[in-house]
């Protein structure tokens, strides 16, 4: 049984479109950690409302390296599956309507700096009072704790601050960034599995909590055993180029047309496969690559020889010849190839989703992870404009005549 004031108790479920069917997200954040959030939610059929600002809509909707007809595409990435809403939560009945729709909601995602909810008067406590069930997701640079809690985030930023990107690019050579935000969307991953253990939690207990996501946070916690190597050992692990250090053979070598390939066979077995398949069988044997530690101590000659190797032979050559020996391999793809990629189409991957505002189908990433009995949808591509569900969300869900709408639209409040 849901609890009192949560769209499980009020809202009349149709087709299923995924697990969270039923469960519905209010979404006041912008650009990606946040709505990244919401989307993942969305993604498993939860039902999305985004806010924007009446006049100050979402920068993302103007995000994104394409353009036709005036458009950008980003948009559809992180908006997909989402209802747009204006409110002014500045204005006093915006906040009023704000809580209306807390009272009737599962999940609220946000990603202003901290203490922005607080200022307008919708802190937790508030929200607590009008839905005991309500679970407020904050996803923020720093946390909404400690010493620089009220510093404004950034991916760049935090991905720096948190050891990550010191770990990029090449010895002696500047720390470069990934050409994407990592941050935000490692942030907005665990805000959304925070999200998921809080509604888990609240099915026992009936009470809403604060999930409280960082991006230095979710970037530290991707490390691997940096903080114990570095705690135990003093090793402080730097920028290893194409390969990690000690983990061989694990690197990308060059083909005989100049593409790359990507060759990994740590493990002994798969090592051993591999030389077969190089018609050197004897490597498997040698005393400097005998096991992964000895390997690991010799990564530059073990490259080499299999560099030569690969040198010689056309890509497609070396993956059908490794992959018949059991070793793993494989191309370095652009989009272009992904797009493409029989493996990934085949499972949804690439989805084809209809955007309005161009009158065409888009492609855009399929929803992940795939569930056997409930798979996750995508149902839109985002709203074409801010606002385009005011009449359904204001009139249906709060029972707001169409006059009143028009009216708070008018005067800046929706």
């Amino acid at each position: 049984m849901a609890p009192e004031g949560s769209s499980e108790a009020t809202r009349e479920t149709t087709r299923p479109t995924g697990p969270l069917d039923g469960i519905r997200v209010i979404e006041v954040g912008t650009l990606i950690s946040g709505p990244f959030a919401g989307r993942l939610l969305g993604d498993m059929g939860a039902e999305v409302i985004k806010i924007e600002p009446p006049g100050a809509p979402d920068p993302l909707r103007t995000w994104g390296q394409a353009e036709l007809d005036g458009h950008h595409f980003f948009w559809t990435v992180h908006a997909r599956n989402k209802k747009s809403v204006t409110l002014n939560l500045r204005e006093a009945r915006g906040r009023d309507l704000f809580l209306d729709l807390v009272e009737r909601s599962d999940v609220i995602v946000e990603n202003f700096r901290p203490g922005t909810l607080e200022k307008w008067g919708l802190g937790y406590d508030v929200l607590r009072e009008r839905n005991r069930g309500i679970i407020l997701v904050r996803v923020s640079g720093y946390g909404q704790t400690g010493p620089e809690a009220k510093k404004a985030g950034y991916a760049s930023v935090a991905e720096a601050a948190s050891g990550l990107r010191h770990m990029n690019g090449f010895p002696g050579g500047p720390p470069p960034r990934l050409a994407l935000s990592l941050g935000d969307s490692l942030a907005g991953m665990f805000a959304a599995q925070g999200a998921l253990a809080a509604l888990y939690r609240r099915t026992v207990t009936g009470e809403g909590q604060i999930v409280d996501a960082a991006l230095t946070e979710s970037c530290l916690a991707v490390q691997e055993s940096t903080i114990p190597d570095y705690d135990i050992g003093g090793v402080v692990r730097g920028p290893s180029g194409t390969r990690l250090d000690g983990i061989a053979p694990s690197n990308i070598y060059r083909s005989a047309d100049g593409s790359w390939v990507v060759i990994a066979a740590n493990q002994d077995t798969v090592f051993r496969r591999l030389c077969t398949a190089m018609s050197q069988p004897e490597l498997a044997d040698d005393d400097r690559f005998v096991n992964h530690v000895a390997r690991g101590r010799n990564q530059d000659e073990l490259d080499k020889i299999i560099g030569d190797w690969a040198a010689a032979r056309e890509p497609a050559d070396i993956i059908s010849t490794l992959s018949e020996a059991g070793v793993i391999s494989g191309p370095i793809n652009t989009v272009a190839e992904v797009v493409t990629d029989p493996q990934l189409v085949s499972r949804g991957m690439i989805a084809d989703h209809w955007d309005e505002r161009i009158d065409r189908n888009v492609k855009g990433p399929g929803v992940v992870p795939v569930l056997s009995e409930s798979p996750g949808t995508i149902r839109s591509a985002g709203s074409s404009r801010p606002g385009q569900h005011n009449a359904e969300v204001y009139g249906d869900l709060l029972s707001l005549p169409a006059e009143k709408i028009a009216d708070l639209e008018s005067k800046g409040v929706l």
